[in-house]
């Protein structure tokens, strides 16, 4: 097979180690010269090749590139962009392949969530169909652990471990004041249409009493009664009461709770403010004091606690993700494969994109308490392996020294797209 080379860009929200994913095709092209040329990197995700942005990776040095596996973020920068069918939007392929064209690139990998394996499954059907192959491997990436078939996806253990220790921390907070001050306090972490990121606050207590003493999930339907008579049970019985809310719990007519009216550039709601809307209702229907919190960025930028898991698990897809380019395969996904609970143990699989692009995975219900406020022991023996162990970056006077790339730009070839 003749030498190409490569394209990688970064899509979506980021992670603490999609970085970590960088470093591993980056470093496993690096290691195959034979057969892969230069590995481009796209400035702001899938834009990069639109616009011709490209980035040298070729430039940086082995220690800055060895750097990322510790660095969060998106150090080429990411977008929310979907491309449309080819029916729809035909210009914009035939842009994409003169990109590649133009730059020898045989090989794409998109590292994102279920939307970016729509992009790049339509990337691998549509190169064909205009007369340019390309390879096209998705490599996971997201926070909220929805992908389908892969047992886990990188970026999520580090979420549920930064949301676990936080719920931790902040009731031991709000117990210590518990008798003069905050009785509810109240914590918004993501999760649009699955609760998985709620549901690891739950390994922050093991019996029965310990907080959070409410989970709210999108998979459940909301009951404003049901919900309001728990917490007020929990502050009789204990002085107070910690409550984790995904951003995207509903009522039982499916609207969210927190629906600002707006959507995004993939087409989904604009959410945001459920800890507020919870709150309100605390104060209007219980008269308690309360705080709220919404973890928002910071739980999916905190690299400073990510699971080593994870950061192991994120690497591992990376470099899986250019063998199997070189191995010939095309539109597919490497997986994580769960083999043990008790030790974890996991190796790498894969899927067919067909079977990825544009599915999303639940909570099971077997994994949430029958009255829908708190997870199972099978939930905490799925979510208890993806959170262990520590990978702390290094650390520069105080702070985590993270890396810093040179990002040289690849001179253009073609006419700016119109």
């Amino acid at each position: 097979m003749a030498k190409r080379n490569a394209f990688y860009a970064q899509s979506g929200g980021v992670t603490a180690v999609i970085n970590a994913s960088a470093c591993g095709v980056i470093e496993t092209a690096r290691r195959h010269r034979s057969r892969i040329g230069t590995l481009y990197a796209g400035r702001n995700g899938i834009l990069g090749a639109l616009d011709e942005e490209l980035v040298d990776t070729n430039r940086e040095s082995a220690a800055a590139i060895a750097a990322l596996r510790h660095t969060p973020g998106g150090a080429f920068g990411s977008a929310r962009y979907k491309l449309k069918g080819l029916e729809q939007n035909r210009a914009e392929y035939e842009r994409l392949i003169a990109v590649f064209r133009a730059h020898d690139i045989g090989y794409f990998f998109y590292n994102g969530g279920g939307d970016s394996a729509d992009t790049c499954l339509k990337v691998s059907q549509i190169g064909a169909t205009l007369g340019y192959p390309i390879v096209a491997i998705h490599v996971p990436k997201t926070v909220d652990n929805d992908l389908p078939i892969t047992d886990t996806c990188p970026g999520f253990g580090s979420v549920a471990k930064y949301v676990a220790v936080s719920t931790l921390e902040a009731a031991l907070d709000v117990r210590s004041m518990s008798r003069t001050s905050t009785k509810v306090f109240i914590l918004e972490v993501m999760g649009r249409h699955a609760g998985w990121i709620a549901a690891a606050a739950g390994l922050a207590g093991s019996k029965a009493g310990d907080p959070p003493h409410i989970i709210l999930f999108p998979e459940i339907a909301f009951d404003a009664k049901a919900c309001l008579a728990r917490v007020a049970e929990c502050v009789r019985r204990y002085d107070y009461c910690v409550v984790v809310v995904s951003e995207g719990a509903r009522y039982a007519d499916g609207r969210f709770l927190a629906d600002a009216g707006t959507v995004d550039a993939f087409g989904h709601k604009q959410l945001g403010g459920v800890a507020q809307v919870i709150a309100t209702m605390v104060r209007d229907e219980l008269k308690l004091k309360y705080h709220y919190a919404i973890a928002d960025y910071l739980q999916r930028s905190a690299r400073h606690i990510a699971a080593r898991v994870d950061v192991e698990q994120a690497y591992a897809l990376g470099k899986a993700a250019v063998e199997l380019a070189l191995k010939g395969e095309n539109a597919v996904m490497p997986t994580i494969v769960r083999r043990s609970d008790k030790p974890y143990r996991w190796s790498v699989g894969k899927a067919a994109l067909t079977d990825v692009a544009n599915q999303e995975k639940m909570m099971p219900r077997n994994y949430i308490t029958r009255d829908g406020f708190g997870i199972t022991a099978a939930a905490r023996r799925y979510l208890a392996p993806l959170i262990q162990g520590e990978d702390y970056p290094p650390y520069r006077q105080g702070l985590p020294a993270y890396a810093s790339l040179k990002l040289v730009a690849v001179k253009k070839q073609l006419k700016p797209r119109a």
